[in-house]
């Protein structure tokens, strides 16, 4: 077995939180809380659990409201049975050794009056995406969403806040931000999708205020340093998100302010997309962002094992997130440690209900050590 790779080096964050390697699962939408509750239940708890090798998992992303739902069966956290569901889940990875967070998602504009009884989704400003959203009736277009008043704003802040302390109450080990990939938080960073004159518009000041206040609010129900955050800066023709002039210098700002925050993370995704030839985006975030940021920072996106043990090793990442290789590998952290061939996904079992492509993908038997 090779253990000297720098993936699979131990790290401790700034919480304490002693972790086994560097190998991360990044939050991926599964579709799998099909019940009417949207509560996890046995099969998240033993898909979760079998990759408990993994030295964190961020879990798929879970709406904080009934307001923030935008995706079909997928589990919340802001009721009683959603903690409930959750707790069965952290028992689970915690009993094999593993250490888990919850990744926190408001949607915002990707969302879909068929979520919401009728009503718009909400958004920083009321402009359509035209993009797409998964609602119980398939794939529809979204619609021109509802411009948020100051009140719901405020509300919102509230709702992460609530949705943290369910998540300590659910049993775990830190929560991640969902502000990235053209969700709500990430609509209001960008001039593309914010148009407000208000106090959480205009300057890149204001349009960052919304994260700012929902770590501010966080911090009152659980320690700084479990709060870790994501974010995709150059993320341009995807989700619904426009890249502009304003877009790295507002995650510039954005970057430099959370280094005045003991956080216990900050992920990165690398552009999900060909973006070399847009001369304001950055094609390499690692290389950006890591003298830029001071903390632990995480990057995603298109890793292989060669590729994350190459970045850990030059010092442009702290760990790797990975996220379509763990749908078919549960055990990736051993496959990695014996250079063993690597299973493949099956695209039409991504968002489908029940075990099938979720739970059922084999552990290594037989490595072939490289």
């Amino acid at each position: 077995m090779n253990n000297d790779q720098p993936l699979l080096q131990p790290i401790t964050l700034s919480s304490g939180l002693e972790l086994k390697n560097r190998v991360w699962m990044a939050p991926m939408t599964r579709s799998r809380a099909n019940n009417p509750e949207n509560k996890p239940f046995e099969i998240h708890e033993k898909y979760y659990s079998q990759r408990a090798s993994s030295g964190l998992i961020i879990t798929e992303g879970s709406q904080i409201s009934k307001q923030a739902v935008g995706y079909i069966n997928t589990p919340g956290i802001h009721s009683k049975a959603q903690v409930e569901g959750w707790k069965g889940v952290t028992k689970a990875v915690h009993e094999k050794g593993g250490k888990i967070v919850i990744q926190l998602w408001h949607v915002g504009r990707i969302s879909h009056p068929d979520f919401h009884n009728g009503d718009l989704p909400v958004a920083p400003s009321a402009i359509n995406p035209h993009a797409k959203s998964f609602t119980p009736k398939g794939f529809k277009d979204t619609v021109t969403p509802k411009e948020m008043s100051i009140e719901e704003i405020k509300q919102t802040v509230l709702d992460f806040k609530n949705a943290a302390k369910n998540a300590m109450e659910a049993g775990f080990d830190g929560v991640e931000i969902h502000s990235s990939n053209g969700y709500l938080l990430h609509q209001f960073f960008s001039r593309t999708s914010n148009v407000r004159m208000d106090e959480y518009g205009g300057s890149i000041e204001n349009r960052a205020r919304i994260l700012f206040e929902i770590i501010d609010a966080i911090k009152e129900v659980m320690p700084e340093n479990k709060i870790g955050l994501r974010l995709n800066p150059s993320l341009n023709g995807i989700f619904g998100m426009e890249a502009d002039e304003e877009t790295i210098p507002t995650f510039d700002y954005i970057v430099n302010k959370l280094n005045a925050y003991d956080l216990a993370y900050l992920h990165l995704s690398e552009p999900f997309n060909d973006v070399s030839d847009i001369p304001y985006l950055v094609n390499e975030i690692a290389k950006h962002y890591r003298p830029m940021y001071k903390g632990t920072l995480v990057i995603n996106a298109g890793f292989d094992r060669e590729k994350g043990n190459k970045f850990i090793l030059e010092g442009l990442a702290d760990a790797v997130a990975y996220g379509t290789l763990y749908i078919a590998n549960p055990d990736l952290v051993e496959r990695f440690e014996q250079g063993a061939e690597l299973a493949q996904a099956d695209q039409e079992t991504f968002y489908t209900p029940g075990e099938n492509g979720y739970t059922d993908y084999p552990a290594l038997e037989q490595s072939k050590v490289d």
